[in-house]
């Protein structure tokens, strides 16, 4: 038996549940809350008529799948050098993707999919914000053959590949993985980073859970008359002391349990010159990085990190429209030193060196402090003075704030810096988790430069560099010193031909 992509075919057999817990799945998105209303609201609830509702609705709802699946095929045109997948029940849909524009190629495993043995594969480009191709289920083998054939970056791959031969090809033996992540690593990872997103996450859960609570019930989630009594029992600051810790307990084992589940199992192995990346503990997922298609690279440690000798690296491909906002930006958690170079010499086939400094000029420590501290504390006082006298009760607060600003202020500013030698531009950027975001030169898409008008006598500017997968920017640098960098650079974007995208 062979697979051949030359000619439509469809997805696994079994695919067909797949469809169907999709679809469903859609639908109960869509109409949960009408549901739900109607079961909690409805005094009187006729089982005889809602049973065979359901079953009716199941039915529909695997018509709909097993017409899905039918409709559903894929194949590689060679003559036109296009993947093209079919699809749709009443309006036929057909997405042509040119080989050249495949920047990525996903394998991912839901727990559905686990559990049924297919594995779902999913093709990005440079050319949406969204990915362009996805096939729900096929096998493993036939994934690993598809993927490597829209992704080859060497000799070409002969088009039928055996599947139940012996000897298999070597481009569908999984190879061996270089790197590997471990638990330990993980949970030093989930201990050391990302409060600011667990804090975030809590918040939005907190929010979700209380609205819909009180839509319930006419009492709050979160009785006022309670936060009162505990507090009149306690000091004020024993209570934001209490509150605090409870707050960083519960961030920390977000953090270990967000990155365990997400990173569980990361390996990373070397595939035709490219980096090929698995991971995940419920939802699988493998995705190839082209080393060409590499936008922007960020290394990221912060101070308990470097004690631990971990680091995270974040790459960033080709992206555009809203997916410029990071979103699908591939994370590297837990690499040691070696590691992390041996990462960078498949990216770039070097490791970039820190060339020349540029440091950003003092006015832009004296403006962080001045929108960080002084205008919140002027807001605070004024409110104090002349709305609300009882807002100075709090002023120790306003002490620990501007303590903590300062210096993260202050910090900020002393790792603000941009370095530049012939190949690379590296940025770094961080008060805590310090960033330094790699660029090739020779991958920039534009340059720009501004310059208020008050900072034309002291010669201080800011530069912004694009590229296709995000922006960077690097404030009060000297002015004449990055106009004549930036003409440099523009001078090697025009002499070079690069293929990047």
């Amino acid at each position: 038996m062979k697979a051949t992509f030359n000619q439509p075919q469809r997805q696994s057999k079994v695919g067909i549940i797949v469809m169907f817990v999709y679809t469903l799945q859609q639908f109960g998105r869509a109409l949960f809350p009408i549901i739900l209303i109607y079961f909690f609201k409805s005094e009187n609830l006729n089982m005889l008529l809602v049973v065979p509702g359901v079953i009716a609705l199941l039915a529909l709802l695997g018509l709909y799948a097993y017409l899905s699946f039918l409709n559903f095929t894929f194949y590689i045109d060679e003559e036109n050098e296009e993947f093209v997948i079919n699809e749709g029940i009443f309006n036929k849909t057909k997405t042509a993707i040119q080989l050249s524009k495949i920047q990525q190629v996903n394998i991912n495993q839901t727990l559905i999919q686990k559990i049924i043995g297919v594995y779902a594969l999913e093709v990005d480009t440079a050319g949406s914000a969204k990915k362009e191709g996805a096939i729900k289920a096929i096998s493993h083998q036939l994934a690993l053959a598809l993927k490597s054939r829209l992704l080859e970056n060497e000799a070409k791959i002969v088009q039928e590949v055996a599947i139940d031969s012996e000897e298999m090809p070597k481009i569908l033996e999984d190879p061996k993985p270089f790197i590997k992540i471990g638990f330990a690593t993980l949970l030093k990872i989930g201990i050391t980073s990302n409060y600011l997103r667990s804090i975030g996450l809590l918040f939005l859960f907190y929010s979700y859970v209380r609205e819909n609570l009180r839509n319930f019930s006419e009492k709050d989630f979160l009785n006022g008359s309670q936060i009162d009594t505990y507090f009149s029992k306690q000091s004020i600051l024993q209570g934001v002391l209490t509150a605090g810790v409870i707050l960083i307990i519960i961030v920390l084992l977000v953090n270990i349990v967000r990155t365990v589940v997400k990173f569980f199992g990361f390996t990373i192995s070397k595939q035709k010159g490219s980096l090929l990346l698995s991971f995940g503990l419920f939802n699988t997922k493998s995705t190839i990085i082209k080393p060409e298609k590499v936008q922007i690279t960020t290394i990221t440690r912060n101070f308990f990190q470097r004690k631990m000798d971990i680091l995270e690296i974040k790459i960033q491909q080709a992206k555009s429209g809203d997916a410029q906002s990071g979103k699908d930006s591939i994370e590297i958690p837990g690499c040691n030193e070696l590691e992390k170079n041996e990462i960078l010499k498949l990216i770039f086939s070097t490791i970039p060196e820190k060339g020349v400094l540029l440091k950003p000029n003092w006015r832009k420590l004296v403006f962080g402090l001045f929108t960080g501290i002084v205008v919140p504390l002027s807001i605070y006082f004024g409110f104090g003075f002349y709305v609300e006298p009882l807002a100075f009760d709090y002023a120790f607060l306003a002490v620990g704030y501007t303590i903590f600003v300062a210096v993260l202020v202050y910090f900020g500013y002393r790792n603000s810096r941009l370095f530049v030698n012939q190949e690379f531009i590296i940025l770094q950027t961080g008060a805590w988790d310090v960033d330094n975001r790699i660029i090739e030169i020779e991958k920039i898409q534009a340059l720009t430069t501004s310059q208020l008008f008050w900072h034309k006598s002291p010669d201080i500017g800011s530069l912004t560099i694009h590229t296709a997968g995000g922006d960077i920017q690097f404030q009060l640098g000297n002015f004449t010193t990055v106009k004549n960098y930036v003409n440099l650079w523009l001078y090697n974007v025009e002499a070079n031909n690069v293929n990047w995208m």
